[in-house]
């Protein structure tokens, strides 16, 4: 038999041994990280410590993603290697985990006794509802706490920096999400996660609040959304819904000033969650101040890109009808027919669903943590009814549309505000065949007439300085104090 143990000496790990030669390798191998064993014995017996954490993309050694992860032992001679014994759930300070044979099952560090729906309900009571008074702090989220991203992360910059006596919060799922400097995590459904949110004078957040938020008197949210919209939204989504639209009105009630990449945005975010009423900032995108200020340079030498290298980033949307990334690029054959690298960015909410994209030349980057890095590093992008099409033009390089389901996601599945292929500021292509042809031809002069108009229409405002006016507001109006 495998023994196997959890140990906190050097981080939290798990340490496996047993009789025999020591085996060729042991990995932890999970959808979006993959940890190597450091391996002892001389031949009678083995030991191999597997740490629970992991480095990714240049970035710090921070705890493994919450998720299942297998166990996978390569003998020296071929031989099996017995499975190890289970462990149950144990407490290793930045993770939970547990071992069931060869799965090892990692979560965050909450607390068993808060992590039911008895000990929510115990914590919202507690926290959500107090009378104590607010605190001089903001509660970041972006994309529910998968990471720290988007508007949220550019407007924490720009605070820290006019403002840094202000204690800013960042929800996270768990601690393998990377905070900015001088922000203090806090894990979805803990205590401080409560009280954070609870506390705060002013709430930035780009999806939707969850956990049956109640703003308390005096707290502000500032909905920064995640995009100009292409596909239909909320109360537009095609078909009626009376449990959808109670839900979407609910949560628009609960915001008060919504932020707008463009006009055109901010007419239909304001009418698709009935949001007509109150103030709606249209101040360019403060994600998209980098596209503008900085270089891919950094990026492309922290995913082993080599200089001159053709980078196309290739970042479909999600489809409501499967979890997982679409299928309709094979990226080491694009990566081979295109001669470039291949970046698989998957939309945020398959983050958590699939595995990364492998092949040669190609670097899947759904896990990686910030969008606007990767525009940044590519010379292409390729995606289909995605809004990052909205952020990417701010850069003025070549964009292609691979849409093989158009029929099928316009007639059925969201529905457009307006007709992609008619005004796209790029080659519009239904299969891998096309796009490798586009990527190939010279620039249509239609295209690149669509492209001038498409900036004037959607980028007008992106010159690189929305995070400094929307902070500049968010100081004016007093939502916190400079100090």
């Amino acid at each position: 038999m495998t023994d196997a143990r959890f140990t906190t000496d050097g981080g939290p790990a798990l340490v496996l041994s047993g009789e025999g030669p020591r085996p060729a390798s042991v990995e932890l191998v999970g959808r979006r990280a993959r940890v190597t064993a450091a391996l002892t014995g001389r031949g009678k017996t083995w030991r191999a410590v597997l740490p629970l954490r992991a480095r990714r993309w240049g970035g710090p050694e921070l705890p493994l993603p919450t998720g299942d992860y297998d166990v996978h032992v390569i003998a020296a001679d071929g031989a099996a290697v017995s499975e190890p014994a289970a462990l149950p759930l144990a407490q290793l300070g930045t993770v939970r985990a547990s071992l069931d044979r060869w799965t090892l099952r990692v979560g965050p560090p909450v607390d068993p006794a808060y992590d039911s729906g008895e000990g929510q309900d115990a914590l919202e009571r507690r926290y959500a509802h107090r009378a104590a008074r607010l605190e001089n702090a903001v509660f970041f989220e972006s994309f529910y706490g998968r990471n720290a991203s988007c508007n949220p992360l550019a407007i924490d910059r720009e605070l820290a920096r006019r403002a840094p006596g202000v204690t800013r919060y960042w929800s996270v799922v768990d601690l393998s999400v990377a905070v900015p400097d001088g922000a203090v995590p806090v894990i979805e459904g803990s205590p401080e996660w409560w009280r954070a949110r609870g506390s705060a004078r002013l709430l930035v957040v780009n999806d939707w609040l969850r956990r049956r938020f109640a703003r308390r008197k005096g707290q502000i949210v500032l909905q920064t959304w995640h995009g100009t919209p292409l596909k239909r939204l909320a109360l537009h989504r095609p078909g009626f819904d009376p449990r959808r639209a109670i839900a979407v009105l609910r949560e628009s009630r609960r915001w008060n000033v919504l932020l707008a990449q463009n006009p055109y945005a901010a007419r239909i975010l304001g009418k698709a969650y009935a949001f007509l009423s109150r103030p709606v900032w249209v101040e360019g995108y403060p994600r998209n101040d980098v596209l503008v200020t900085g270089d891919g340079a950094a990026t492309r030498m922290s995913l082993g890109i080599r200089q001159g290298e053709r980078v196309l980033l290739y970042a479909p949307t999600w489809r409501d009808d499967r979890d997982e990334i679409v299928d309709f690029v094979d990226p080491a054959e694009l990566a081979a027919a295109a001669d470039a690298v291949v970046l698989v960015r998957g939309h945020s909410r398959t983050l958590q669903q699939g595995k990364d994209a492998e092949g040669p030349r190609v670097i899947d980057v759904t896990g990686f943590p910030d969008t606007s890095l990767l525009l940044l590093a590519a010379d292409a992008l390729i995606t289909d009814y995605s809004s990052v099409m909205f952020d990417f033009s701010v850069t003025g390089k070549p964009m292609y549309f691979l849409v093989p389901d158009m029929e099928h996601y316009r007639g059925e599945l969201r529905g457009f505000y307006f007709d992609l292929a008619a005004h796209a500021p790029g080659p519009v292509v239904r299969s891998q065949e096309e796009l490798v042809a586009a990527l190939s031809a010279a620039p249509d002069a239609a295209h690149v007439m669509s492209y001038a108009r498409w900036r004037e229409k959607f980028n007008a405002r992106d010159d690189g300085h929305a995070a400094e006016r929307v902070v500049a507001r968010i100081l004016d109006q007093g939502f916190v104090d400079a100090g």
